[in-house]
């Protein structure tokens, strides 16, 4: 495959979960406003800007900043205007590549978002985005051969949403600020999946668990990075390796998936903050790895969340 139409495929991969994720944030920031009576937005605000999403800020911050920088400033890769914007123009790059289908929903879905405007952020602009992810990604699983255009795609979106989980994880880790962890399960859809794996049982530590380590919930940290290893080892079978692994981005990730996976759960959970922050480093040192070996463009800046 040429490597420009495989980057495409990654960053559509990627462009569309980070929309979706960034909804689940934004979302988390949203419910926490709304249900916790000693929440201070300011606080909370700068948290989700700043600790979580690492955007840089002066002064104090309230939810309509966070809207105007997460949800609506096309001109940061890490808003929701902005990752529809990237994800529309690299499926435009590689539309021999994509079912009719699956760029009829990108680009249907650029265009239907633009028709919303930048009005005030509310529950309608969370919720749609949600569901328009969870629909270009059903209409890519069902529509394209599964070989290695699929094998790219899935493998953008499992490393975005690794990290995007992590994120929303830490958002509920940080002592003193974060959200409820009923907030955050609900944010990623994991209310129910929870409720029925836990018996009911709700507290702090089996949610945080069951969003990093659990082995069978298609958004936990542990799937995702599963995922993308497996993606990963079918575009590039290993070749009779004796020794170590020579793919550098599985090494990555494999080695922040087996830190999880090995060490105990009360370990994870006691280090949560940090050990969110290494998944998103495993990310993005994986991400370079799989720029280097596989696109013309190269590995991508360290210092930046990525614009291709």
């Amino acid at each position: 495959m040429l490597s420009r139409i495989a980057e495409s495929l990654f960053w559509i991969g990627r462009y569309t979960e980070r929309a979706d994720g960034t909804a689940r944030i934004v979302d988390v920031l949203r419910l926490q406003l709304l249900e916790d009576p000693v929440a201070v937005e300011a606080e909370a605000a700068h948290t989700v800007l700043s600790v979580i999403m690492g955007l840089p800020h002066e002064g104090s911050v309230s939810f309509d900043d966070v809207g105007a920088s997460l949800v609506f400033d096309r001109s940061n890769p890490s808003s929701i205007s902005g990752a529809w914007f990237a994800a529309r123009e690299n499926a435009r790059r590689a539309r021999e590549t994509l079912s009719t289908e699956l760029w009829e929903g990108i680009n249907t879905t650029w265009h239907r978002w633009n028709g919303f405007g930048r009005a005030a952020v509310t529950e309608r602009h969370l919720s749609w985005v949600r569901e328009r992810a969870a629909f270009v990604a059903g209409i890519a699983d069902s529509t394209m051969s599964h070989d290695e255009a699929w094998d790219f795609l899935v493998l953008g979106r499992s490393i975005e949403r690794a990290d995007m989980t992590a994120r929303l994880v830490a958002t509920g880790g940080l002592p003193g600020g974060g959200a409820p962890w009923s907030v955050v399960l609900s944010s990623c859809g994991a209310q129910q999946a929870f409720m029925r794996s836990q018996r009911g049982l709700l507290s702090d530590d089996r949610a945080a668990a069951f969003l990093v380590l659990d082995r069978e919930f298609p958004r936990s940290v542990f799937f995702s990075l599963l995922e993308a290893e497996r993606r990963l080892e079918a575009l590039s079978p290993p070749q009779a390796e004796r020794i170590g692994v020579s793919d550098e981005a599985r090494r990555q990730l494999g080695r922040v998936r087996t830190s999880l996976e090995y060490r105990s759960t009360a370990e994870v959970i006691a280090d949560l903050p940090a050990q969110m922050l290494r998944v998103q480093s495993a990310v993005t040192a994986a991400s370079s790895a799989i720029a280097a070996r596989y696109f013309q463009s190269g590995p991508l800046p360290t210092w930046s969340r990525d614009v291709v």
